[in-house]
């Protein structure tokens, strides 16, 4: 369950993908309901967004504080200091933007004209803040920055565990699979 020096654990890696797959499903829903989809199904899709959002914020704080408790692995010997640098900021990055977006999701929620009726996990209702529809578009723009921000740090994280993989030929991506 726990990491080990060189390898993470069942704990990590099952938060790891839970949350990645929720990441790029939330993504892709967030674009399509946006662009895609009906009018009229609006409130439908952003409390089927807003739902994920809230278990996506739940399973990012678990990971944190599984994180905290559980050590990362090392870095192969030998690992560039410009790579250490890169993979420590790029992994604090994709954490906080994930944190920043959920938290713009929740509060414009907020700004909407009817409330939604979304929960976390299905079970314990979640309210957006009452803060008024003048804070719409200011959050709106907000939340949508931050998640194309997170997707291009995602394509990043992609591009730079297979280059592990198929370039540098070591085992970064074999130990979280």
């Amino acid at each position: 369950m726990r990491n080990s020096a060189s390898q993470w654990g069942s704990v990590a890696k099952v938060l790891h993908w839970v949350i990645a797959i929720m990441l790029l499903l939330s993504l892709a829903h967030g674009w399509w309901m946006t662009h895609l989809a009906e009018r009229s199904s609006r409130l439908e899709n952003y409390t089927l967004h807003a739902t994920g959002g809230y278990d996506l914020l739940l399973l990012l704080l678990l990971r944190l504080g599984w994180r905290a408790y559980d050590r990362a692995p090392a870095l192969p010997a030998g690992t560039p200091n410009w790579e250490r640098i890169a993979a420590k900021s790029s992994h604090g990055l994709l954490y906080a933007l994930t944190l920043a977006v959920c938290v713009a999701g929740w509060l414009l929620t907020g700004t909407l004209r009817r409330p939604l009726d979304a929960d976390l996990m299905g079970i314990i209702g979640i309210s957006g803040p009452a803060l008024g529809r003048e804070y719409h578009e200011m959050l709106e723009d907000t939340h949508k920055i931050i998640a194309y921000a997170l997707l291009a740090l995602i394509i990043v994280h992609i591009a730079a565990a297979l280059r592990h993989h198929f370039i540098k030929r070591n085992d970064i991506l074999r130990r979280m699979l």
